[in-house]
């Protein structure tokens, strides 16, 4: 491809800043369409946006011949629908994470991107940010010497849920639509970047329990794992704790120190080592999706290759899938 012309399907919140922008700022590469079930959001966002055409219903993007690529950033119940069609429509799809609502669904687009030929690619964008591409580095070089383990923990309240009240219904928290709840939105995150410093997660298990009653989906996990490289692992997530208690912690043990960052809010880097503690501190580009839309375009005019691909990004869904039993 000499010009990758992109089309959104959902030009919802995640693609104002994250993503959307990056389109037209990576080399190469232009966003000319999008699509929203609601016309008069979908020509909204196209008039803010500056993009040329506008869609409210899927196909219609998805046979648009000046489009040669779609970004699926719909809930994600529809992206098997999605990415199927796309692919025997002939062009590459990047599709929101969780790639899909479980494992399954996830391996039956890889089977259809084997059987056409088209590339899939997944939004694990943290596999292309600096910040944590030195956290990458810093366990690759041994700074903390040989990696004994591996701990997550997450205290969250997100969309300022109030402990004790019912919240509005969010497709975050049903699971038809999200495939569960916050942990399976957040925690993708975490695996699929683990996995790309550590290699492949050979098992996992866990609890997955509803506590507070406010909505159907799991909004506490606790988490035991175990890497192919012999690092073990574990985890808490807990969704509804007051603001005050909100934390983000990750911590990688070594047996010459320690490296502690966060996976969400904060950029600092601190590594600890008998020569003393250092900090590192790496802020996110203003459009956090942007330096992975510019390796998968890379990697469509055949220049660069993406490290978060489908195969890479169904691994997240699978472990997920373990811990809370779904497999």
């Amino acid at each position: 491809m000499d010009q990758i012309k992109w089309g959104i399907i959902g030009c919802g919140n995640v693609t104002e800043v994250k993503s959307g922008p990056a389109f037209n700022k990576v080399k190469n590469s232009k966003l000319v369409a999008v699509m929203r079930r609601n016309a008069e959001l979908a020509e909204d966002y196209a008039t803010r946006h500056n993009v040329p055409k506008w869609y409210d219903d899927a196909d219609e993007l998805i046979n648009d011949p000046e489009v040669n690529a779609i970004y699926i950033a719909t809930p994600p119940d529809a992206h098997e629908e999605l990415a199927i069609k796309a692919m025997q429509a002939g062009k590459p799809v990047y599709i929101e994470k969780p790639m899909g609502r479980t494992f399954a669904e996830c391996e039956r687009i890889n089977q259809e991107s084997k059987r056409t030929g088209i590339p899939v690619f997944v939004a694990y964008y943290r596999r292309a940010l600096d910040y944590f591409l030195k956290v990458k580095e810093l366990i690759d070089s041994k700074v903390i010497g040989d990696i004994r383990f591996v701990d997550i923990y997450l205290q969250w309240q997100p969309y300022e849920e109030e402990i004790g009240s019912k919240p509005k219904p969010r497709w975050r928290v049903d699971p038809e639509v999200s495939g569960g709840g916050h942990f399976h939105d957040l925690a993708s995150h975490q695996f699929d970047l683990l996995e790309y410093v550590f290699g492949p997660v050979k098992s996992a298990s866990g609890i997955a329990r509803n506590q507070a009653g406010l909505y159907s989906a799991d909004d506490i996990v606790v988490a035991t794992y175990e890497f192919e490289s012999g690092v073990l692992g574990k985890g808490s997530w807990c969704y509804t704790v007051n603001k005050e208690q909100r934390a983000d912690h990750a911590q990688i043990v070594g047996s010459k120190g320690r490296i502690s960052f966060s996976f969400f809010e904060k950029f600092d880097i601190v590594i600890e080592t008998e020569k003393g503690t250092q900090t590192l501190n790496i802020p996110y580009p203003k459009h956090v999706q942007q330096p992975l839309i510019d390796l998968i375009v890379q990697d469509l005019r055949g220049e660069e290759k993406c490290p978060s691909t489908g195969e890479t990004g169904a691994r997240a869904n699978l472990i997920m899938d373990w811990i809370t039993q779904k497999q």
